[in-house]
């Protein structure tokens, strides 16, 4: 999930060795076989945890039924799982195969010989989610990962009785936002909840924004820094953004407040009685949030809408995920990832679990909800994909807390009529970290 992805910037520290371990059992039967004709086994290492971790062990349930030879044992990391990759490579005894939450570790673990390619699944990749999934995770022409559980963070989250109080429909249009929020708060409620303590819940923001503005050509170049932070494109893009900081009284707890207001409090806070704000821009996974933490009904009491339309651009989601890599080649490793590219994976991935899947071949009504079904439909519906931008740079300059964009974007909530400074320091700080 995107708010676990502030810890990018340790994936090449070294710490005390630290796994839980968590083993599925498959059948015996047919299939490949280890010494003997016994199931042959293969590990795989994640973040999961808890209800995350159960849903990914029913994944690799329907990978062993269909494959009786094969057993896998799931390691569960947890938040450690940099410092057990990263040790585990080192000395040489990495799992069989991990999920990585950033394209930049991919990226480098492939840079680095530790990985094994994954071209025998290049067309399936292609076909089954498409052809950015493959350009994302391939190193020097060869393929080493690709997203296999995603999320959508292109939603905007709304209080239903809020809207109808207003009399506010769902925008589908910047300027039909912008005159919500001018009725919304005219109605006596403010109409943005900002979660500004986490960065990154700003910089997706600004990520929507762009590649609406801009386009999935300026995106995939700002995300290479082949053009600068100071270019037209990014500064229009923060002018529109400007455009949601500007009034502090149209902002729960004023810009100072959503600063201290971390990404689970701006989403409960819009459902809280009484409610502080009537929206949230904030990714699909916040409705486990919503459903964990307040007493608020899908649909009745809150819904949700796609970040809505600039200028006449078409339908376009960012987003992040985790993507599936090989340490060590073998048949019942190959199968896994064979596997985990068939619309069959990706169906038991958005029914059991809280992700979505860019799985093209996925019909959305197998989501389990309304308001699932919805975003995972703006995942397949959207005429661009692109990953989130701050997870695609340096860590120094993209995702780690503090510091680079978070932080830049953070100073741009209090002080959004400097969009000339505030791009010069993010160009100051991105020829810094692509030196």
């Amino acid at each position: 999930m995107r708010f676990r992805h502030g810890t990018l910037g340790i994936w090449v520290v070294l710490l005390p060795l630290l796994t839980v371990f968590a083993a599925c059992q498959g059948g015996e039967g047919p299939g490949n076989t280890g010494p003997g004709g016994a199931p042959e086994e293969i590990s795989i290492t994640a973040v999961y945890t808890g209800a995350e971790q159960k849903a990914f062990e029913a994944v690799l349930g329907d990978f062993m039924e269909s494959n009786p030879g094969i057993e896998v044992t799931y390691r569960s990391a947890g938040d450690e799982l940099p410092t057990v990759l990263e040790t585990a490579v080192r000395g040489g005894n990495p799992p069989d195969l991990a999920m990585l939450p950033q394209p930049g570790v991919v990226a480098d673990f492939a840079a680095r010989g530790a990985l094994q390619p994954l071209d025998f699944v290049r067309e399936a990749v292609a076909d089954g989610l498409g052809e950015y999934p493959v350009r994302l995770g391939t190193v020097d022409g060869s393929l080493y990962g690709f997203l296999v559980l995603t999320n959508n963070g292109s939603p905007i989250w709304y209080n239903v009785d809020l809207f109808e109080e207003a009399g506010v429909n769902p925008p589908g249009t910047w300027e039909e936002l912008l005159e919500a929020a001018e009725t919304l708060k005219a109605s006596g409620v403010s109409t943005y909840s900002f979660g500004g303590a986490d960065g990154w819940t700003l910089s997706a923001i600004f990520e929507n924004i762009y590649l609406r503005t801009a386009g999935p050509e300026s995106y995939d170049r700002l995300a290479k820094h082949e053009i600068p932070w100071t270019h037209p494109s990014v500064k229009e893009a923060l002018g529109y953004m400007a455009q949601l900081f500007e009034d502090p009284d149209n902002i729960a707890g004023g810009p100072q407040g959503a600063l201290e207001t971390d990404f689970p409090t701006s989403v409960t806070q819009v459902f809280s009685d009484p409610p502080k704000a009537a929206v949230t821009i904030i990714a699909d996974f916040a409705y486990g949030v919503i459903t964990d933490s307040t007493g608020a009904k899908p649909v009745s009491d809150f819904n949700v809408f796609d970040f809505p339309s600039i200028e006449g651009s078409e339908p376009a989601v960012v987003g992040g995920g985790d993507s599936v890599v090989m340490f060590t080649d073998s048949e019942a490793a190959r199968a896994l990832v064979e596997y985990l590219t068939t619309a069959e994976a990706a169906r038991t991935i958005v029914t059991e679990g809280p992700w979505s899947s860019l799985h093209t071949d996925l019909d959305p009504s197998v989501y389990p909800d309304p308001i699932r079904r919805g975003t995972g439909a703006g995942l397949l519906e959207a005429e661009t994909f692109r990953f989130y931008l701050a997870d695609l740079q340096p860590p120094e300059f993209g995702a780690t807390v503090g510091q680079g964009l978070w932080k830049f974007f953070q100073d741009f909530l209090l002080n959004p009529d400097d969009v000339d400074g505030i791009a010069a320091k993010m160009e100051k700080a991105a020829a810094e970290a692509f030196e």
